[in-house]
C-alpha cells in the first residue's frame, strides 16, 4: 500500500514537470523542471526495481546531459519569441502525437490488466538486472548500443563547435602569440636630451 501511494505522487510529480519542460517561458526553467522530471523518473525505476537503470539516469542525464543543455542555452542567444511565433501552427500536429502516444500508453496497461500482457517472470534473490542487461547489451544490441555511442560522439563534438564560434565583441589571448613575443617588439627605448635647470 504504502509503496503504491509513493508510485502515484512520484508519478504525479513526474507529469506535472514534464508539462512544465513544454509550457516554461524560460529555457532555463525548463531545463529545471527537465532535471525534476529526470530525478522522479529515477525514483520510480527504483521502486520498480531497476537500480542500475536509476543511477545510469542520474549520472548520465542529469550530471551530463543536462548540464550539456543549460551550458549550450547560456551560450547561445537564444530569441525567445522567434521560438515561439510557430507554436500555435504546430500544435494540431502536437495534439495528435500526443494522442497517439496516449493511446499506445493506455493499451499497453490496459493488456496488463485484462491479462494480454506477459506477466514478468519472478526471479531468485541472487539475481542481478545490471549483469542481464550488459549481456543484452553487448550481445543481442550490440549494433544498435554502438551507433548510439556515435550519436553521443557527434552531438559532443556538434556542442564544441557550437561553443567555439568567432565572436566580434569578446576578447580573447592567443598563446601561441604570446610565446613569439620578443622583448624588442614590446620595449621600445627613445634616446631624450637630459633636462637642464
Amino acid at each position: 500500500m504504502f509503496e503504491t501511494v509513493v508510485f502515484y505522487v512520484f508519478a504525479a510529480t513526474l507529469l506535472v514537470a514534464g508539462v512544465c519542460v513544454i509550457t516554461a517561458r524560460n529555457p532555463v526553467h525548463a531545463a529545471m523542471f527537465l532535471v525534476l522530471s529526470f530525478f522522479t523518473a529515477s525514483a520510480i525505476w527504483l521502486l520498480l526495481r531497476a537500480e542500475f537503470l536509476a543511477i545510469a539516469l542520474l549520472l548520465v542525464y542529469v550530471g551530463a546531459v543536462m548540464v550539456l543543455f543549460l551550458f549550450v542555452v547560456m551560450m547561445l542567444d537564444i530569441n525567445i519569441e522567434r521560438l515561439r511565433e510557430g507554436f500555435w501552427k504546430n500544435l494540431p500536429l502536437g495534439i495528435v502525437v500526443g494522442g497517439v502516444m496516449m493511446a499506445e500508453m493506455a493499451a499497453v496497461l490496459a493488456g496488463r490488466y485484462y491479462g494480454v500482457a506477459p506477466r514478468p517472470v519472478p526471479r531468485a534473490a541472487d539475481y542481478s538486472n545490471t549483469k542481464e542487461l550488459g549481456r543484452l547489451l553487448y550481445t543481442d544490441y550490440a549494433f544498435a548500443f554502438e551507433v548510439a555511442a556515435v550519436i553521443l560522439l557527434v552531438a559532443i563534438v556538434a556542442a564544441i563547435a557550437l561553443t567555439l564560434r568567432g565572436r566580434k565583441d569578446s576578447r580573447r589571448q592567443d598563446p601561441a602569440a604570446q610565446i613569439r613575443t620578443r622583448r624588442a617588439d614590446r620595449v621600445r627605448l627613445i634616446s631624450m636630451p637630459a633636462d637642464k635647470e
